[in-house]
């Protein structure tokens, strides 16, 4: 009996870590793309990639997971450039990529 518990235990956390990285992964998803819009780029392979994760403080001092993407864009089509960002939780901390033309910020 104690081992079907632990196995549920265990079962429950593997879900809980794929979900968050499934959502993480989402929200970046959702960043690149708007920020590939917004500086009227092309976003390349439709996707995200991970490309790092580990265990960071957030401003509230809890210990949380701190994810890193990358995604590829192109200005004409023709070229081909790495955008990175970095999620803590849910909150963007870190982009580096397309930037929007200040007539489209207006």
């Amino acid at each position: 009996m104690p081992t079907l518990l632990l196995l549920m235990i265990v079962g429950a956390i593997a879900f809980a870590l794929w979900n968050s990285a499934r959502a993480a992964a989402e929200r970046a998803e959702a960043l690149g793309r708007e920020a590939c819009r917004a500086a009227n780029v092309q976003w390349l392979d439709q996707s995200v990639h991970a490309s790092g994760i580990r265990l960071r403080r957030g401003h509230n001092g809890r210990l949380g997971f701190e994810r890193s993407f990358r995604f590829d864009y192109s200005r004409d089509g023709s070229d081909r450039h790495v955008g990175r960002l970095v999620l803590r939780g849910g909150e963007l901390v870190s982009f580096s990529g397309p930037i929007a033309d200040r007539e489209t910020l207006h």
